[in-house]
């Protein structure tokens, strides 16, 4: 399941779907990573994803989608992580039994990694905690006792991948070839 942490305001917004900032390269590459693409998921000659064709794919290949962060603001009005303060985190007691096959979470920065970190009954250290590319054991104990599975562990691994934002300095091919080497590492390419 691939978590990110919290859209962009809506001004920013090209489609309603997870990564719907246009300049976001999200789905260039996926389009790179899975069909040697970056525009597969571009509606033509539009400004913006056919999150439709998204979606096939995502159902189709077996990989999920949902924020870390269900309520945030945005001090600065801009989609920047930096100056996110977080005001809902995601209830993976909810999310995790309606897909109950996900056995890898994976993040797309910083921000989403620390958050669902921060779930955890023991969070490690900053020290212990994945570096981009990196990867660890997310042993994560349900807390809510409605779903009669209060206490139970869900053994899952955590993978922290880089940001596909444009402000995260790194080149696109090197962004592409870590998701690439992810997804193949999991079964999926």
């Amino acid at each position: 399941m691939m978590m990110g942490s919290f859209p962009p305001t809506a001004d920013k917004w090209a489609m309603r779907f997870h990564y719907p900032n246009f300049q976001n390269d999200m789905w260039r590459i996926y389009g790179r990573v899975f069909f040697d693409d970056a525009d597969y998921f571009r509606a033509g000659n539009e400004k913006r994803f056919d999150p439709e064709r998204i979606r096939a794919f995502m159902f189709e290949r077996g990989i999920a989608s949902c924020p870390t962060v269900v309520q945030a603001i945005r001090e600065t009005g801009n989609a920047s992580d930096k100056n996110l303060t977080v005001v809902t985190t995601i209830d993976l007691d909810t999310i995790l039994p309606q897909v109950p096959n996900v056995t890898s979470l994976f993040t797309t920065g910083g921000k989403a990694t620390e958050v669902l970190l921060n779930l955890l009954h023991e969070p490690p250290a900053k020290s212990k905690q994945p570096k981009t590319n990196q990867s660890i054991d997310y042993p994560y104990e349900y807390h809510n006792a409605a779903n009669n599975k209060a206490g139970k562990v869900n053994d899952l691994t955590l993978y922290r991948l880089p940001s596909t934002s444009r402000a995260y300095p790194l080149a696109l091919d090197k962004k592409v070839a870590a998701y690439k080497d992810f997804f193949k590492k999991i079964g999926k390419l």
